[in-house]
C-alpha cells in the first residue's frame, strides 16, 4: 500500500503541474477530482475558481451536449487503447473535432436564425403602427389577449390570496 501511495503522490505532482499549465496556458476552466489509493479526495480547480462554480457551469450544459461530450471523449479513448502501441494518430483526433465543429456550426447556425426571428419580432412590437400585415396584426392581438387573460387570472389569484391572508389575520 505504502509503494502505491508513493507513485501515487508522485504521479499527482505532475498531473496537477500539467493541469495547473493547462489552466493558464489555455485560458480553461478546469476541475481535477482524485482520490488517493487511501481514498482520500484530491481537488484541483484552476486559475482561482472556486469547485462549486465549475460544476455549475458543467451542471448548466444541456443532457444533450454532456452526452456528446461524453461520446467525443469514449471515442478518443477507444481509439488511443486500440492501438497496438498505445500511441494515437493525431490526425484521427482532427477528424472527430472536424466533425464535432460542424455539427457546432450547425447549431450555431440555427440559433442565429432564430435570434434574427425574434429580434424582428421585438423590432414590430416596439413600433406597431408600423405593421401593414392584417395576419401579423391578428397575431399581435391575440397574443396581447392571451396575455391579459393571463394576466387577470393571476390577478384573480392574488386577490383571493390577499383577501384569504387578511381574513385569516383577522380570525374569521
Amino acid at each position: 500500500m505504502r509503494a502505491r501511495q508513493a507513485k501515487f503522490s508522485k504521479r499527482k505532482r505532475s498531473l496537477v503541474k500539467k493541469a495547473k499549465e493547462l489552466a493558464i496556458l489555455c485560458d480553461v476552466d478546469l476541475a481535477l477530482i482524485l482520490f488517493s489509493p487511501t481514498e482520500k479526495p484530491v481537488a484541483l480547480v484552476g486559475q482561482d475558481k472556486e469547485l462549486s462554480t465549475v460544476l455549475e457551469r458543467l451542471s448548466s450544459l444541456s443532457v444533450g451536449q454532456r452526452e456528446e461530450r461524453r461520446a467525443y471523449t469514449n471515442r478518443l479513448v477507444e481509439k488511443m487503447f486500440s492501438k497496438s502501441d498505445s500511441e494515437a494518430d493525431p490526425g484521427s483526433f482532427l477528424t472527430d473535432r472536424s466533425e464535432v465543429l460542424k455539427l457546432r456550426e450547425e447549431q450555431l447556425n440555427e440559433l442565429n436564425g432564430k435570434l434574427e426571428a425574434k429580434t424582428k419580432i421585438l423590432r414590430v412590437w416596439k413600433n406597431p403602427l408600423l405593421v401593414e400585415d392584417p395576419e401579423q396584426l391578428k397575431l399581435m392581438e391575440d397574443h396581447l389577449i392571451a396575455s391579459l387573460n393571463k394576466i387577470s387570472i393571476k390577478d384573480g389569484e392574488l386577490s383571493e390570496e390577499n383577501e384569504n391572508g387578511s381574513n385569516g389575520a383577522n380570525g374569521n
